[in-house]
């Protein structure tokens, strides 16, 4: 995942190269962005949920009827 942000952070860059100077700051605002989210342990950056201690199954074991 890290590595999916940090193309997308340059991907950004490389099209502010070309952009005019509204659109190239807004880009290289968003390629700071991506590159916040690509650090590990970053606020912002995605993390798995833990792991469920129970199975849902075994949560609701009833025969599903209201």
């Amino acid at each position: 995942m890290e590595e999916f942000y940090r193309g997308f952070a340059q991907r950004a860059r490389d099209l502010a190269e070309y952009a005019d100077p509204f659109t190239k700051r807004r880009l290289l605002d968003l390629a700071q962005r991506y590159d916040l989210k690509s650090k590990p342990g970053a606020p912002g950056a995605r993390t798995l949920p833990p792991p469920r201690a129970m199975p849902p199954t075994v949560l609701f074991s009833g025969s599903g009827e209201a």
